[in-house]
């Protein structure tokens, strides 16, 4: 298999962009473990295919580093908008794209002809425990959970995938490595779970790191930021809109009155290359 792609980044949270408007991907999660490796492969987050759709203007299909299929994601979602804007796929500046979590709307920012900042319109907050999902029902909001041999505050936030935001503990003194599985992999969470770890700068300024199922410690994630930013809220940390620092860059996000979250990032393509997959590693899905 002779796989082209074009390597983007939002805030460091890199994935491999797959044009399937024309022709689709067979074996997808293999290919995405296999090229997402950063020692034997291109090295990734995840691969995304960028799809034709019936209901919008194009279609997101996501797979993390490890295989498995993500719901939606926000630094993703903006590579897409840069991608296909990029090549003339599209002439538009707002763009509708379905995902697995449902259709977003993105307004595009271009500079000197390229998009460079997309506002994505990431739809309403989940905060039912059994839709998130978390093992509990109603609001999880500064719930004690036993992880890693301590007791956590976490409160749960669903943004087409699941999300538990602590303010606990100093993100930059963690170690992710040893905490992260334990969250991921915590039987409160029966789909796993994105885990935040926050500090609270200021009511407008939060840093955060974040451990992502799937995929280990991100330099960013666009929807675990507008978890952060719904958590803070609700446990009276922060205002509606506030700047949220990953380790890959800063992203604006806004938890409005109706409950719906906006967020506005950065997009930057890397380089585009071609792979060639050896087809015993893709066994028999080729």
């Amino acid at each position: 298999m002779n796989l082209a792609f074009t390597k983007l980044h939002g805030c460091g949270n890199d994935y491999l962009f797959v044009d399937c408007t024309t022709h689709a991907v067979a074996n997808a999660p293999e290919v995405s473990r296999i090229v997402s490796d950063r020692r034997t492969g291109v090295g990734s987050d995840g691969i995304i295919l960028v799809c034709p759709s019936s209901i919008a203007d194009f279609r997101m299909e996501m797979y993390n580093a490890d295989g498995s299929r993500g719901m939606m994601c926000g630094n993703g979602i903006r590579g897409v908008a840069k991608y296909v804007a990029d090549r003339g796929l599209t002439r538009k500046d707002v763009l509708e794209v379905e995902t697995d979590a449902g259709v977003k709307t993105l307004t595009l920012q271009r500079r000197a002809g390229l998009v460079e900042h997309v506002t994505v319109e990431m739809g309403r907050a989940e905060l039912d425990g059994r839709k998130i999902p978390v093992d509990a029902d109603g609001r999880q909001i500064d719930r004690e959970l036993e992880v890693a041999g301590r007791l956590w505050h976490v409160t749960c936030v669903s943004m087409g995938n699941p999300h538990c935001v602590t303010f606990d503990a100093d993100p930059q003194g963690l170690d992710l490595e040893r905490i992260g599985p334990g969250f991921e992999h915590h039987p409160f969470f029966p789909a796993r779970v994105n885990t935040e770890f926050v500090r609270v700068d200021s009511p407008t300024q939060l840093t955060m790191r974040v451990w992502e199922r799937g995929s280990g410690e991100t330099m960013a994630c666009g929807t675990g930021a507008c978890a952060v930013v719904v958590a803070a809220v609700l446990t009276g940390r922060s205002q509606r809109r506030a700047t949220v620092h990953l380790r890959g860059g800063d992203l604006e996000v806004e938890y409005r009155d109706n409950g719906t979250v906006v967020m506005t990032g950065p997009t930057v393509e890397v380089f585009s290359a071609t792979i060639d997959i050896p087809d015993q590693r893709l066994g028999n899905g080729v």
